[in-house]
């Protein structure tokens, strides 16, 4: 997340799911959340852009992580941006982005961005990301955002003096 606000220079809010879970685990439904439960939910439905990780368990994402998403409402993600994220034991479960994650937020009908960023324990130093790679495809999927969020009128316009088109097609 700190690629994305510092690069696009967006205001983020982390929820850590260890903090948050007991507290959303009081509640089956969104309608027994108490006030802080329900800060929680309002803060993912009222996000422009959703950057959602997980570590990686027996080949899915966190149940944390799915009572989370079980708590919002199903129409608040329409057409949100998602930056997908996991982290694993082994390159093995890699595409638990693509087979688990990918299919939520497709239900809830939201964009996930076409890059995914996977790493495991090996592509950290001090819990700070030391792999090229994965460093590659931080930098890729924050790019994806850029071009796919609303352009502010400050962008608009340094593109109109640019003679820059804020939207290109290509045909083969």
């Amino acid at each position: 997340m700190s690629a994305a606000t510092s690069k696009l220079g967006l205001d983020g809010q982390t929820i850590e799911l260890v903090d948050a879970a007991p507290i959303l685990f009081k509640a089956l439904r969104s309608d027994q959340l108490d006030a802080e439960g329900r800060a929680i939910i309002d803060a993912v439905e009222a996000a422009d852009v959703l950057v959602v990780g997980s570590p990686v368990y027996r080949a899915s994402y966190t149940g944390a992580l799915k009572h989370l998403f079980d708590l919002v409402d199903y129409r608040a993600l329409t057409g949100k941006r998602v930056i997908l994220a996991a982290t694993g034991g082994t390159p093995l479960h890699g595409l638990m982005t693509e087979h688990q994650l990918r299919p939520l937020f497709g239900f809830f009908n939201a964009l996930t961005l076409p890059t995914s960023i996977y790493a495991t324990e090996t592509d950290f130093t001090d819990y700070e990301i030391a792999s090229p790679v994965v460093q590659e495809r931080i930098e890729r999927a924050v790019s994806e955002l850029a071009q796919v969020l609303p352009l502010s009128d400050h962008t608009a316009a340094a593109r109109a003096h640019a003679n820059r088109p804020a939207l290109a097609a290509a045909s083969a």
